[in-house]
């Protein structure tokens, strides 16, 4: 292992919940960080439950910061899954924009998965 040790910077964001909620996540989360990600989630055709999902790389900063106080029409469940030091970033920048209630937590040897519930303050 060389002097300066690698953290896993890609963390994978799923999103279930209405698509212009889902749509407000992700605009936050790009604000801040690098992503897969050039829109918002694409409306649902069959109707029934669907995930959204998008890679957000925190070591690559968007260069910017939400703007205003984002608001959801209802909760989103969020689960958010990486490294432990990227994870802990991306739950931070949801806590400052959202209420956010953990709901769930895995870890393993050098990822983890957070289960949140994110509702409008």
């Amino acid at each position: 292992m060389s002097g300066a040790e690698e953290r896993p910077a890609q963390v994978t964001v799923e999103l279930s919940g209405a698509a212009e909620d889902a749509g407000s996540v992700f605009d936050v989360l790009g604000a801040v960080y690098a992503s897969d990600r050039d829109g918002g989630p694409a409306p649902a055709g069959s109707g029934g439950p669907t995930v959204w999902s998008g890679v957000f790389d925190t070591a690559r900063p968007a260069g910017g910061a939400p703007g205003g106080t984002p608001s959801l029409k209802g909760a989103v469940t969020a689960d958010v899954q990486g490294g432990y030091v990227a994870v802990d970033q991306i739950v931070t920048v949801l806590s400052a924009a959202f209420t956010v209630t953990r709901e769930g937590a895995a870890s393993g040897d050098q990822e983890k998965d957070v289960s949140l519930r994110l509702e409008s303050r």
